[in-house]
């Protein structure tokens, strides 16, 4: 009875909300699944298409009476609907058997030749820069963006389950999707109004965020952040559309001919301008790519409405269905602009129907065209303070005036329901595991303090055994001004307690203008990057890995106290200036000697260096975005380059410090999106040191012993097997994203993909500083008669989440102990 009630209520709400649904499987005579097969509601342009198995799912506001399901090689077919909602239809297509004269059939696989769709696709090509805002010099118009996340495929079973138990009232709110036909339950809205000027004479573009307006998990930045890098903007009329950090080709690209079969489907009238309907699907599996149709004029080529939906083979993890919608304007005979842009994405562990996920459904309305009015270059330049607080405090009138397009009663409810939400002990316990989960820190809200990171309770290495570690930090807010950190840490086997105190002090805002400072006393692993900088509480992961290979025993004891001031007086332009102190002994004296000549002790040898340094860093990450305006801000994407130079000056005799010299390093790193060939990430490092320093201040070429991929190190060096004063490095990694594999039958299905890598150094070692470190009991080798190489050849993807590297030495093989040939990996959920 219960799941009659359950049914019913659904059936009303279906009713409720949209006059016309359906949905269904298309066969063949043999019941074989149709794919791609063309679906609409008749005298209209409200369509879809079959996915991959033959289903589908159509929804309009209007009520229609007749639906028509054609496709290329069967008889058309119009179906009279005797009700508003139809579902799980099974319609069978009868292949055709006429032959009309000039008409050509086409199945299967498309050819590229004598296809008119194809002919109209290179006239797109020719006018997509004369559409739109590219056509006038200068353009403003206002932008309206809501971002939604739902609980999707809501049953019976799951309102009953225990883990809603108490919580049963926020099903009251269910909706069903006009695009798959499942229930959700919304609990996430976003909304951003703005407005945006350009200029096509200076190629510049800004946004000005008049109102931001979250619910549900708004205050968490690392959410946010997480929201905002999914949905970034794109044009359709580019070649690759980026989603979820992966190249999809777009239907519209120059390349899309080899990757797409286009039929010529339809013709007809919409808003009084003739368009052609062209239906495109993939020529092959697994690769990025959408299946969909759009329309388009027949005189401007411009494109007056478009679908496109990620094909279910596509090489993507934890989404199980992307699907997107643009609307444009027809404003005069030539000008078509933006209208209304729609993508839902259904995150999911599977891939099957029946899987229960999330929603992520981003709404953008663009409205109030106004061209050719005239800024200046500065106007353009300017950025307005994005987290001014009057901006997030906008009232009801504000918003009511600010949507481009209302709310519906579902939506404007969610506020309603996560303020309830929050009142509800289960609700927050299951928010405060997530929160724990993602950033590994105990919130304890009364003492405005949170605990951890737990994700480095444990350890060991050579040195300091079983090695245990707590920490804490202060924590009023996401946008704390200031912020405390320390921890301390006991290992087993030295009996040695380990300690950290970390303090930032934001003194201006609008500069970010931060004063940090700290001390740090501990056992560390150097050597593992060239242009590191002072953190105190930075540790590598080298230095607690539980698995290594070969004697990992070259550690360091450190402490370490620094002085920082750092601004950005240009958006992603950070200056810095500090100061440090550090005193440096090696923690294993017997198998790694830090000792250097000395002529002023009594031994002539010294196995501790103090050092006073003076340290200068500019870092600029041109296309950075983060969110926060906090002493600490999160990062949104990570589709930026970083250039970073750093110059150091060490000053002998100030508080006892040991050696005079000057440091020069630069490092450049920079990710390629090469279209549907993945992503290529290249870094490259160099660097100088004036003036003779021993051992512990030289620059090591980055060993890796752990069983971790570790980028911008070099998996088959030791630590400390290559030490210079003179160094370029060079890195090149390239993810494939199953490119090749997917053109492999029995490889296919696995979603794998490929990753390749090169690497190479070289570098330099005065005879002085050889000289001055004789006493230590490790070669001191630079890789100078050839520069050193490796290269590497990966597998991702395994099961989703597990990588392996196989990586091979090139040369320097008669090193000590030279390693030849190793295995490192890694694991992470990616898309």
């Amino acid at each position: 009875m219960k799941k009659f009630l359950f049914t019913l209520f659904l059936l009303v709400v279906v009713i409720v909300h949209s006059q016309s649904k359906v949905s269904g499987i298309i066969l063949d005579e043999y019941d074989a699944p149709v794919a791609f097969a063309n679906i609409v509601f008749k005298n209209s342009s409200e369509g879809t298409i079959t996915n991959d198995n033959g289903r589908f799912y159509l929804e309009a506001d209007s009520t229609y009476d007749t639906l028509i399901v054609s496709f290329i090689g069967y008889d058309t077919q119009e179906i009279v609907l005797d009700k508003k909602v139809n579902y799980d239809m099974k319609i069978i297509m009868v292949e055709s058997t006429e032959q009309l004269d000039e008409v050509i059939v086409y199945t299967g696989k498309q050819s590229k030749k004598n296809n008119p769709a194809i002919d109209i696709l290179k006239k797109i090509w020719a006018k997509k820069r004369e559409n739109g805002v590219r056509k006038f010099k200068s353009y403003d118009y206002d932008k309206y963006e809501k971002i939604e996340f739902d609980l999707n495929t809501i049953d019976s079973a799951l309102i009953k389950s225990k883990v809603f138990k108490g919580m049963e009232f926020v099903f009251n709110d269910l909706d069903t999707s006009r695009i798959t036909g499942k229930t959700y339950l919304p609990i996430f809205l976003n909304e951003v109004s703005s407005k945006i000027y350009g200029n096509n004479e200076f190629e510049l573009e800004k946004e000005e965020v008049l109102g931001n307006k979250n619910s549900g998990f708004g205050g968490n930045q690392a959410i946010t952040a997480f929201v905002e890098d999914l949905y970034t903007d794109y044009d359709i009329y580019n070649n690759y559309l980026k989603f979820f950090d992966k190249s999809f080709t777009s239907p519209l690209s120059k390349t899309g001919v080899d990757t797409y079969n286009y039929v010529l489907s339809d013709s007809t009238y919409i808003d009084n301008k003739w368009c052609y309907n062209i239906i495109y699907y993939p020529r092959r599996k697994n690769e990025l790519t959408f299946k969909g149709d759009f329309w388009v004029n027949d005189t401007t080529f411009a494109i007056k409405k478009i679908n496109m939906e990620v094909t279910k083979s596509a090489n993507i993890n934890w989404v199980k269905e992307i699907y997107i919608e643009q609307d444009f304007d027809v404003i005069s005979d030539s000008v078509f602009l933006l209208k209304r842009d729609y993508m839902l994405s259904d995150f999911a562990f599977s891939k099957k129907e029946k899987s229960k996920g999330v929603y992520g459904k981003r709404t953008t309305v663009y409205d109030n065209y106004i061209f050719n009015v005239k800024h200046p270059e500065s106007f353009y330049k300017s950025v307005s303070d994005p987290y001014d607080t009057n901006v997030f405090q906008r009232d009801s009138i504000f918003w009511k005036n600010a949507r481009l397009e209302s709310l519906n009663e579902d939506e404007a409810g969610i506020f309603k329901l996560l303020d309830t939400l929050k009142t509800v002990p289960k609700f927050n316990t299951f928010y405060n595991v997530a929160s724990i989960l993602a950033s590994g820190y105990v919130e304890i809200d009364k003492w405005n303090l949170d605990i951890g990171d737990l994700y480095s309770t444990f350890g060991f290495n050579d040195a300091e055994g079983i090695r245990v570690r707590a920490g804490a930090r202060t924590f009023f807010s996401q946008n704390d001004p200031w912020r405390i950190e320390a921890y301390t840490a006991y290992g087993f086997t030295d009996k040695k307690f380990k300690h950290g105190l970390s303090g930032k002090f934001m003194l201006d805002r609008k500069s970010r203008l931060i004063l940090s400072g700290g001390h740090r006393r501990d056992v560390e692993q150097l050597g593992i990057s060239l242009t590191s900088t002072n953190d105190v509480l930075g540790r590598s992961i080298a230095s607690s890995a539980l698995v290594s290979v070969g004697n990992n025993n070259r550690l360091t004891s450190i402490n370490l106290g620094v002085i920082n001031l750092e601004m950005e007086p240009v958006k992603n332009f950070r200056f810095s200036l500090g100061s440090s102190f550090r005193t440096l002994s090696s923690a294993l004296p017997e198998d790694f000697s830090l000792d250097y000549i000395d002529e002023d002790s009594p031994t002539g040898i010294s196995s501790e260096i103090k050092q006073f340094d003076i340290n200068t860093t500019i870092i600029y990450t041109p296309g950075k975005k983060t969110i926060g305006y906090g002493v600490e801000r999160y990062d949104v994407n990570e589709n930026y380059s970083t250039l970073l130079l750093n110059c150091t000056v060490g000053l002998s005799e100030f508080l006892e410090s040991d050696f005079d010299y000057q440091r020069l390093q630069f490092s450049y790193t920079q990710p390629w999106q090469l279209g549907g060939f993945g992503r290529l990430t290249s870094t490259v490092e160099l660097g100088k040191t004036f003036g003779e320093v021993p051992l512990g201040l030289l620059s090591v070429v980055p060993g890796n012993q752990t069983l971790f991929s570790l980028y911008n190190t070099f998996p088959n060096l030791d630590f400390y097997e290559f030490v210079t004063d003179t160094y370029a490095t060079l890195h090149l990694e390239h993810n494939f994203n199953g490119r090749l594999f997917s053109r492999i039958p029995f490889l296919r299905k696995l979603n794998l993909r490929e990753i390749v890598g090169l690497r190479g150094a070289w570098g330099t070692i005065s005879d002085e500083n050889i000289a001055l470190s004789a006493p230590t009991n490790i070669p001191l080798l630079a890789p100078s008669d050839e520069i050193y190489w490796e290269y590497s050849l990966g597998i991702g993807n395994i099961f989703k989440i597990f990588r392996i590297d196989f990586n091979f030495r090139g040369n320097y093989l008669e090193n000590p102990d030279a390693r030849a040939f190793g295995v490192t990996g890694t694991f992470g959920f990616n898309f």
